[in-house]
């Protein structure tokens, strides 16, 4: 579920950016009060996402535009599929149209790319998760659109879990300390990561209880043993270049 609020903000800042002062094209060219209707067509194969997203655009736009949608999130396009039709005042129409179709495109990019990595694991126990790599601004809906192609979303911000990372781990002088310290100080209800680079680490996260390991650019090899060292005695999380990588093959060696 996407905040309005939120989206209302990525809208407005959107439009101004796309529009800044008016749309100098359609106001020389296009009789004022003129009526359209046009379609969205899918020019390739992949997952629709952002339909909410579009609507609210053109809303904002012009409350009278009737947008009407033929398939929802997480439907399956094919090329030449009418995805939509749309109708209502010209000026309106045009003046919205890249907006809407950037944030649409975008979104179901990514929920084309994480539905086909999720095929590609789906004989595994494994979960398929986002990072907080994402563009400035677009958050919710980057992992609006990995859910909507089947992933599962990892912290939203900084605020929602432990992950201690090798910057955190060398400011406080080992794995040990830094998960004490978060213990001491983090409300009990949050679980506490920690990112490993080798099977030492692996072992003091272990140590200390951590309750979810990462395996941070390992070799397969190296994350058989983490997985067979950790026996299932905290989550086990795999990173580290996998568009690179065979996913697999990461999958196959117990990783969740």
């Amino acid at each position: 579920m996407i905040d309005q609020q939120y989206l209302l903000h990525i809208i407005e800042n959107a439009l101004q950016e796309d529009v800044n002062t008016g749309d100098i094209t359609t106001i020389c060219t296009v009789p004022a009060g003129t009526q359209i209707t046009g379609r969205f067509l899918a020019k390739g194969e992949g997952v629709l996402c952002g339909t909410d997203v579009a609507k609210a655009v053109f809303a904002y736009v012009d409350g009278d535009i009737q947008l009407d949608f033929h398939f929802h999130d997480g439907d399956l396009l094919k090329r030449g599929d009418v995805i939509a039709d749309i109708r209502g005042n010209a000026a309106a129409i045009l003046t919205g149209e890249r907006t809407a179709l950037n944030l649409m495109q975008h979104m179901s990019g990514i929920a084309t790319r994480t539905r086909a990595t999720v095929e590609l694991v789906k004989d595994y126990d494994v979960k398929i998760l986002d990072t907080r790599k994402t563009t400035p601004g677009l958050r919710m809906l980057e992992k609006h659109a990995v859910r909507v192609g089947g992933g599962h979303n990892h912290r939203f911000s900084l605020a929602d879990g432990i992950l201690i990372k090798d910057n955190h781990i060398q400011a406080a002088k080992g794995i040990t300390n830094a998960v004490n310290a978060a213990r001491r100080r983090a409300p009990f209800t949050l679980k506490i990561e920690v990112e490993t680079e080798t099977l030492a680490q692996v072992l003091e996260a272990l140590d200390v209880k951590a309750d979810i390991i990462m395996l941070d650019n390992m070799t397969t090899e190296q994350m058989k043993e983490a997985v067979a060292l950790i026996d299932h005695r905290a989550i086990v999380e795999a990173s580290g270049n996998m568009a690179q990588r065979d996913i697999r093959e990461v999958a196959s060696v117990g990783v969740d």
